[in-house]
């Protein structure tokens, strides 16, 4: 898809169905400085002071997660999540990619934030079952839910190692549930298996989804990881209902510039020159 494709038929069927494949937005060398980056964030050789961090589950067992935190010492492949890649130029460069900007102009409008831009993990041989969810809900504690979402397959993502599944059209019915995740009945009602799909992408390849559509992942037990990167947007003006704060501005008005961004990175002795460089999209 190229920054001219996206009209009213790519609107229109976003609308429809609650998701559309962007094709790979990101050149080759981009993707790739992404995938090093992410890896080297894990292994703790590029740290950012307060970023969470989330292992994964050795059962696979959705409600066993660990809690988020910052990981000072430990150097491992094995997290599940990290939080505030906003906070990594190189990151941040491919949020605020021209073909996101016109996608999120025509969608939320010109001010555009995000709740959250996040890496998610499946490690080989591991991964953790995400059960039937919707990404809205009272719990996350905003004035108002996130749009869309622009997630981007680091690896292929395939059935075997526990692609996305998504049911077309269930964006329609509104929040299901406010606390994230649908009932069994409402399972049984809104993601019946012949309803539902299974997102195979291709390394690189992006989609555009509504934040109302429903969506599960499985385990992965394939020898190889399989990472992803998720961008959740949303009005600037959107704000927490208990804070009054407002979340990292992309597009717009005030938003995050990537060179303000390289003093906050300690990248163990990599020089600052190179680190500038990969940043560029």
């Amino acid at each position: 898809m190229s920054i001219h494709q996206f009209g009213m038929r790519e609107v229109a069927r976003f609308a429809e169905d609650g998701y559309l494949r962007l094709g790979q937005v990101a050149s080759s060398g981009h993707l790739q400085a992404m995938c090093d980056r992410i890896d080297e964030i894990m292994l703790g050789n590029v740290r950012y002071e307060g970023m969470p961090m989330q292992r994964d589950t050795t059962t696979g067992e959705y409600g066993k997660l660990p809690t988020r935190t910052f990981e000072e010492s430990e150097g491992t492949l094995a997290y599940r999540r990290i939080d505030d890649l906003q906070l990594d130029p190189l990151f941040l460069g491919y949020m605020q990619h021209p073909v996101f900007r016109e996608i999120t102009e025509a969608l939320i409008g010109p001010n555009v934030s995000i709740f959250r831009a996040m890496f998610m993990n499946k490690p080989a041989e591991h991964g953790t079952h995400l059960p039937w969810h919707q990404d809205v809900g009272i719990g996350w504690g905003l004035d108002s839910n996130p749009e869309v979402t622009i997630w981007t397959a680091l690896d292929a993502a395939t059935v075997e190692n526990g692609c996305m599944q998504v049911v077309p059209g269930s964006h329609k019915h509104g929040v299901i549930n406010e606390m994230h995740f649908p009932s069994e009945a409402d399972q049984a009602r809104y993601a019946r298996d012949e309803d539902c799909i299974h997102m195979e992408a291709e390394a690189g390849e992006a989609i555009l989804l509504n934040n109302l559509l429903l969506h599960r992942s499985a385990r992965n037990p394939t020898g190889k990881p399989r990472r992803a990167f998720s961008i959740a947007y949303m009005d600037a003006a959107t704000h927490a209902v208990k804070t009054g704060e407002t979340f990292p501005v992309i597009f717009g008005e005030g938003a995050l510039t990537g060179s303000e961004l390289i003093e906050g990175a300690r990248t163990d002795g990599a020089p600052v020159e190179k680190f500038l460089e990969e940043s560029r999209p």
